[in-house]
């Protein structure tokens, strides 16, 4: 390994490249970590807003590497926190770098111009997101399963009812609704394109998935039940991934 990249790894993680199967599993929010070269890698607040769900997707990654196992299938995890630059985002969406999130001010996105998002995007987002289009094209009947996390309660908001919501889009609701029904077969508490909307132009699902006319599904698991290996393997009700 070089000098540079020790000092600039890649911006992803990719699990079992050469896996067989079709499916191709995708965690955008995989870590919190805040490169080097991005405020010193601090963002300007508190470690334990780090570890919440603003900065990336609790249990998401574990997840992950379980379902990549399980499937023997490949997998690609971001390496950088949603804080930094969001990979679910496209170029030019306003919540690319939030400054403000669930009533947490970003101190080191407030102060960032136009210039530092085009550093983030060519080091971070883009690097992430030619990675994963390699890997989608390398099987001729690609399917992308994404997970992510989300959080029981936002700040000043109910608690969200779901265990797991599975999001999908109009255009393409191939996967979606058999999902949402061998979820509630199972007795999970099931949102259906709930706590999300399931289309957000030119998302990961939106730029992999749906421009290319592949099956697809995101699967959103409430954070509390995978925070944990324990969690991750029984989940709400004994589920087996």
């Amino acid at each position: 390994m070089s000098d540079e990249d020790v000092m600039n790894p890649a911006p992803f993680r990719i699990l079992n490249a050469d896996g067989p199967s079709r499916w191709l599993v995708t965690c955008d929010h995989a870590t919190n970590r805040v490169p080097p070269w991005v405020g010193g890698g601090d963002l300007g607040i508190a470690p334990a807003d780090m570890a919440r769900h603003i900065a990336y997707d609790v249990g998401a990654a574990g997840l992950t590497r379980a379902l990549s196992a399980l499937l023997d299938a490949p997998a690609i995890l971001s390496d950088f926190s949603r804080l930094v630059i969001d990979p679910n985002r496209g170029e030019d969406d306003p919540t690319l770098l939030m400054r403000l999130y669930d009533g947490t001010v970003i101190p080191a996105n407030k102060q960032a111009d136009a210039a530092e998002r085009e550093r983030r995007l060519a080091r971070l987002h883009r690097p992430y997101h030619e990675a994963l289009a390699g890997l989608a094209a390398r099987h001729p009947a690609r399917c992308l399963c994404a997970i992510h996390s989300f959080t029981p309660q936002l700040r000043g908001r109910p608690p969200r009812p779901w265990q797991v919501g599975i999001l999908y889009s109009h255009a393409d609701a191939r996967l979606g609704p058999p999902m949402v029904a061998a979820c509630r077969d199972e007795g999970w508490i099931t949102g259906e394109n709930q706590p999300y909307d399931g289309h957000l132009e030119g998302d990961s699902i939106d730029r992999h998935a749906l421009s290319q006319g592949r099956p697809n599904l995101l699967i959103e698991v409430r954070n509390d039940l995978i925070a944990t290996p324990r969690g991750r393997a029984s989940g709400p009700t004994g589920w087996r991934w």
